[in-house]
This record gives C-alpha cells, sequence and structure tokens, in this order.
C-alpha cells in the first residue's frame, strides 16, 4: 500500500469522487479503459494510478480534472522517489566537501 502523504490523499480525493458518482467498481470499468481490479487498486492506494486514469475518471464525474491532476503530480514524484531530497554532498578525495 502507498504511505507517502500526496499517494493517500490522491486516493481518497479519487474515491470521493467515484462515489459522487454513484457508480460501482464494475460500471466504472465499463466506462473506462481500465478494469474494475485497477480500479480497487489505484481506489484503495495498493498502486499507483496512471495519470490517463485520473483524467478518464474525471471526464464520467464530469469533475474538471485540474485540481486532480496537480494533485496527481505530487503523488507521482513521491511515488517516483523524484520528490525525495537529495542526501548529502558527495565528498571528494581526502574527506573534504566536493564543490
Amino acid at each position: 500500500m502507498i504511505t507517502d502523504t500526496e499517494c493517500g490523499q490522491l486516493a481518497a480525493e479519487l474515491r470521493r469522487l467515484r462515489e459522487r458518482t454513484g457508480l460501482s467498481l464494475a460500471a466504472l470499468a465499463r466506462r473506462t479503459p481500465y478494469s474494475k481490479s485497477s480500479w480497487e487498486r489505484y481506489l484503495n492506494g495498493k498502486q499507483p494510478p496512471p495519470r490517463k486514469a485520473v483524467e478518464a475518471l474525471c471526464s464520467v464525474a464530469q469533475e474538471p480534472p485540474a485540481r486532480l491532476l496537480a494533485l496527481w503530480e505530487l503523488a507521482d514524484s513521491a511515488w517516483s522517489g523524484r520528490a525525495r531530497p537529495a542526501g548529502p554532498a558527495p565528498s571528494a578525495p581526502g574527506g573534504t566537501p566536493a564543490a
């Protein structure tokens, strides 16, 4: 299960949006290119959703996608490791920090 805050928040927002549509996972799968099991993983935070899945859910729900896509960007960065802070500066030979 994904534990980064951004990833969990994205999953929660996607669940709320799906609930607002009133669609079951099977009905959502029929209306998008993603399977019922894929939606289950995305909505429960077991797997990060592809950007296109977020767009598809927004389209089905008639929700402007900008806010959720911004959250997706943050979650994707956290999940991929791009958001992690860099480690300490590497040392040059002799133990002095590299410039």
